[in-house]
């Protein structure tokens, strides 16, 4: 499927300052013309947040927020219909701005091992340390994400989707850096084949026979596992191309080959000064000589985007940055030498 994948040479990650469901909406889609996406906005409280977000997704499980954080319980109350809620308000604001759209349209959600690692089971302890609470988990989250596609392609009718699985706990997870309850230990790495087996999965609910579309896996962590997200099937990566090493030049050069789309986060995700869009990606220019790959190759091979979610930021550098991914973008494609 990989190689046959036109993705458009920017796009943003998901979240955006501010409460306003319509204002997000129009920057996401009035600066992304060809791959809006549907915009985040966790400001607005629990619930609105990453992991609430998802939790609001999730078939037959639910979550409430506890002091510590979001809590699996037994039914749905009000932080679950207040998630949900919102959700609705931003898909209602996307439907308005997308009317007649034909093209790639992004949605993201959390994927499975990021979210055994934030949701809590009764015991206070991550899901991530009950293999049978992740299977259920995982299972949750994959019929949840086909009923919100087939909400969104309900009411986008022309667009092409694509799924965005935010895993930014993922490394944590392989490692077994992330913490216990206490703070004292640590939960155990889990093996690298049912981190996989288990990521197949949820991508195939997409990408599968009967999917229909691509699957990005977004890590803004160090080290992310490129080649373990290939094999399970991600058509596309997404990172923060700043903290990328040269020990990720293998691997990076192998996704190229292999026809992986590299999402390359290049513009900061908080306030800052820009450069000129052509400073924004030599870094890309400098890797892909450094990997002595084609340059005529970088525009079929990278969509740039900020380096992370745009929560932290303010609204008016938010809206900057998106611009400045558009004319970096063109930088590329321009001038890919």
């Amino acid at each position: 499927m990989n190689d046959t994948l036109h993705f458009p040479p920017a796009t943003g990650i998901g979240s955006l300052p501010g409460t306003d469901a319509r204002e997000a909406a129009k920057a996401a889609t009035g600066s992304f013309e060809d791959f809006p996406h549907l915009p985040e906005l966790p400001a607005r409280g629990p619930g609105a947040d990453m992991i609430g977000r998802t939790a609001g997704l999730l078939v037959e499980l639910y979550a409430r927020v506890e002091p510590s954080g979001w809590r699996i319980g037994d039914r749905p109350g009000r932080d679950t219909r207040r998630a949900r809620s919102w959700l609705g308000e931003d898909l209602d604001a996307l439907e308005e701005f997308t009317q007649g759209y034909e093209g790639l349209l992004k949605v993201q959600a959390v994927g499975p091992w990021t979210l055994a690692a934030s949701l809590e089971l009764r015991n206070g302890e991550a899901a991530l340390s009950d293999p049978g609470a992740c299977r259920d988990l995982a299972a949750s989250l994959a019929e949840g994400l086909r009923l919100h596609l087939d909400e969104v392609r309900r009411r986008v009718p022309g667009a092409r989707l694509v799924l965005q699985l935010d895993e930014p706990s993922l490394t944590a997870v392989l490692r077994g850096q992330v913490r216990t309850a206490s703070g004292y230990r640590t939960h155990r790495a889990v093996d690298r084949q049912i981190v996989e087996a288990t990521l197949r999965d949820v991508i195939a609910v997409h990408d599968g026979p009967d999917g229909g579309g691509p699957v990005v896996v977004h890590s803004c962590a160090p080290d992310v596992p490129f080649a373990l997200l290939r094999r399970a099937g991600a058509a596309g990566i997404s990172f923060d191309f700043s903290l990328l090493t040269e020990r990720d030049d293998e691997a990076i050069g192998e996704a190229v080959e292999g026809g992986t789309r590299l999402f390359a986060g290049v513009v900061p995700g908080t306030d800052g000064p820009l450069s000129d869009p052509a400073g924004s990606v030599m870094g890309v220019r400098t890797l892909w000589r450094r990997l002595g790959l084609r340059p005529g190759l970088l525009p079929e091979a990278v969509t740039v985007t900020p380096a992370c979610g745009l929560a932290g930021a303010s609204p008016g550098y938010a809206r900057s940055a998106y611009a400045h991914c558009v004319r970096a973008a063109r930088s590329l494609a321009d001038n890919p030498e």
